[in-house]
């Protein structure tokens, strides 16, 4: 039985996600963080270059670019999709930008015509990370096909999920062959089995970003019944947005906004109280109920590594008022509707400092 990586479940992955995304290649990684470090490799990012994104965002977006001695440079994000602000991106650029890193929170997309025009008229690449966006779409085309590269998350917190995985999508075949390289520990293994080569050799920098074809079973299991998954996922989503419509009003709570052009996949449903305060006796009343609601980033600008290695463009005020206020209900792929009802009945009997009377 072959267990390692690269055998048949992990193609027919790669197959599926390269039918679904219409991409040239798509390559399975141990995580969505292995994805993003491969595409710092392959864009050849070393000491002294300048990478713009998000602060609001998971660490590894930052981590894979900073391992390679870069420099993030923060920019804030917008109020209504959370999503990087792509009128300040510009101002951002220096003569030391090596890439521009977007994140599609919540699987919602990001303003991508004028972000890969932005990139395209300075020389710079664009990589999504779409750990959130897999079957996020923006004006018909789906997520993770609009820059060079793009990656995956298959993490136990997605959508479709294997526990630990991810990918990385590429859609500059001129990466291709590089990329290959770079996964198989830098060894020119995949011209090997191509009969390209009589053998294999290190020929450039890498590492084992090959994930058990165990894993890769589970994961085209799941993609096999992605169909269900989200129509589950997306009944749950709409039923929050719905019956909490008239509640949010009232509470001055915001709910997600999905622009006109976007189709989100329902990765996560969130909030937005109006305060701290409110925020943290919201958390504490759902947990009373023996509801666990989260809140999610801390901007990696106000962390004591971001603040010693990264720079921040601007002042990044909505990003820090976000992370404030922002709070997460339970979506998860077996959520029962009594389960749900629950946390709507919680939520419905909260009122914040803010509420209409």
């Amino acid at each position: 039985m072959h267990l390692s990586g690269d055998g048949h479940f992990t193609k027919a992955v790669h197959s599926r996600l390269e039918s679904l995304l219409g991409a040239p290649r798509a390559l399975m990684t141990t995580s969505c963080s292995h994805a993003l470090e491969m595409s710092a490799l392959l864009l050849d990012v070393q000491e002294g270059d300048e990478v713009i994104m998000p602060s609001f965002t998971f660490v590894s977006t930052a981590n894979a670019f900073v391992l390679r001695g870069a420099r993030p440079v923060f920019v804030d994000i917008r109020p209504d999709t959370l999503n990087i602000d792509e009128q300040k991106i510009e101002a951002a650029i220096s003569p030391r930008t090596k890439a521009i890193v977007v994140v599609h929170y919540a699987g919602v997309a990001c303003e991508m015509n004028d972000i890969v025009t932005i990139g395209q008229r300075h020389g710079i690449p664009v990589v999504e990370d779409n750990a959130h966006g897999l079957f996020g779409s923006y004006h018909g085309k789906l997520l993770g096909t609009f820059g060079v590269m793009a990656t995956q998350s298959f993490h136990e917190t997605k959508n479709i999920s294997c526990g630990e995985g991810g990918a990385l999508v590429i859609n500059d075949p001129h990466l291709i062959e590089r990329a290959e390289i770079t996964r198989e520990k830098g060894t020119n293994r995949s011209r090997f089995f191509r009969g390209l080569v009589d053998k294999y050799t290190w020929v450039a920098p890498g590492s084992s970003y090959l994930p058990s074809d165990l894993l890769a079973a589970y994961l085209l299991g799941q993609l096999e019944k992605a169909e269900e998954i989200q129509s589950h996922r997306m009944a749950v989503w709409n039923r929050y947005q719905d019956t909490l419509a008239d509640w949010a009003r009232s509470n001055a709570v915001a709910q997600p906004i999905v622009p006109d052009g976007c189709a989100h996949p329902a990765h996560l449903y969130y909030l937005l109280l109006p305060s701290l305060d409110d925020r943290t006796a919201f958390i504490a009343h759902l947990k009373a109920r023996g509801i666990i609601a989260v809140f999610h980033y801390v901007p990696l600008h106000t962390s004591e590594f971001g603040r010693r290695f990264g720079s921040a463009s601007d002042d990044l005020q909505v990003t820090e008022s976000i992370s404030d206020r922002l709070v997460r209900l339970p979506l998860f792929n077996d959520i029962s509707a009594p389960e749900q009802e629950r946390v709507i009945d919680a939520v419905l009997s909260f009122s914040s400092q803010g509420a209409l009377v």
